[in-house]
């Protein structure tokens, strides 16, 4: 089964390279690597050119910043693999969890897997006790309206057979794309799984970039989403 991994990437020079170092020694076979950089200006592309694109398959520029959904749009279209992990390029998320990732689509089970940094058993930094909440209110709001019983939809890991994604199309441009993605796999009578990941959450001090904006916007796409766009944001 070949799988591709779709990095977005915006403004992460001091990562980039490590999260790819990364993902080559996670234990996958031969993975198709896709770095989506979402116009940096920070050196990143720099590093890119000049560090990774001779370790990944293809890394792919934005002339303009367009935000984390419209970097993964781009890494969906261009991927080849039959199972695509997006996989964030702030080392928050390891991808010495892929095979636990993949195990429910390898074995037969599931059509989209969320890694939950909510489930118990794996290492987890602590960081910030709002932004728990926050998740998890917004996951309890998507679930409502989706009677899925997810405990992390807001997770970075996601993975998905590539016949879903050709299903669907990914709108929201920016951290929107969370609950959006979860409400069109839902609406399409996915097979969900969730497993339990690490995660070592980054501070704003050293990167981390989602904030409150991104909180009410993920509101207003659970929304949008779920009641207002029934039937629609699937492809033909």
């Amino acid at each position: 089964m070949k799988v591709t991994i779709v990095i977005p990437c915006y403004n992460e020079r001091a990562t980039v390279r490590k999260i790819v170092e990364a993902v080559r020694a996670a234990p996958v076979e031969d993975p198709e690597i896709l770095v989506v950089d979402d116009c940096s200006t920070d050196g990143t592309v720099e590093v890119l050119k000049r560090e990774v694109e001779p370790l990944v398959a293809r890394v792919l520029y934005h002339d303009r910043n367009q935000g984390k959904g419209a970097a993964l749009r781009t890494g969906f279209e261009a991927a080849t693999g039959e199972v695509v992990i997006i996989q964030d390029a702030d080392l928050e998320y390891d991808p010495q969890d892929y095979p636990v990732l993949l195990g429910p689509i390898q074995d037969g089970k599931a059509d989209v897997v969320f890694g939950s940094r909510f489930q118990s058993g794996r290492p987890h930094r602590v960081v910030y006790f709002w932004h728990m909440v926050g998740n998890r209110f917004l996951t309890l709001v998507s679930n409502m309206f989706t009677n899925i019983n997810l405990t992390d939809m807001e997770t970075g890991y996601k993975v998905f057979k590539r016949d879903v994604l050709r299903r669907l199309r990914v709108e929201e441009d920016r951290f929107g794309f969370e609950p959006e993605i979860t409400a069109k796999v839902a609406r399409l009578g996915c097979v969900i799984y969730e497993v339990g990941i690490s995660y070592y959450g980054r501070t704003y001090e050293e990167g981390k970039k989602i904030g409150w904006k991104d909180g009410i916007r993920a509101l207003y796409a659970i929304i949008k989403y779920n009641l207002f766009r029934r039937g629609t944001g699937l492809a033909k």
